[in-house]
């Protein structure tokens, strides 16, 4: 089932079905979060990301404006 699908059927749910949908979502999207927690905190050396963003802050007051992207 597509997202549009799903998206179309939601008014057709009852408020409760709703709310389990939504608690579901929240519950995913805190899974999201704690795994880029964990990326973001891991120690491990990751040349390429710092030597990108060393380039980006040396090119001026935008450097990540996805229009120069």
């Amino acid at each position: 089932m597509s997202a549009s699908e799903i998206i179309k059927e939601l008014p057709k749910l009852s408020e409760a079905e709703r709310r389990a949908i939504l608690d579901k979502l929240l519950e995913l999207a805190q899974q999201d979060d704690e795994r880029w927690e964990q990326l973001l905190s891991d120690p491990q050396p990751r040349p390429k990301l710092e030597a990108f963003l060393r380039d980006s802050a040396a090119e001026g007051e935008s450097p990540l404006d996805p229009s120069r992207l």
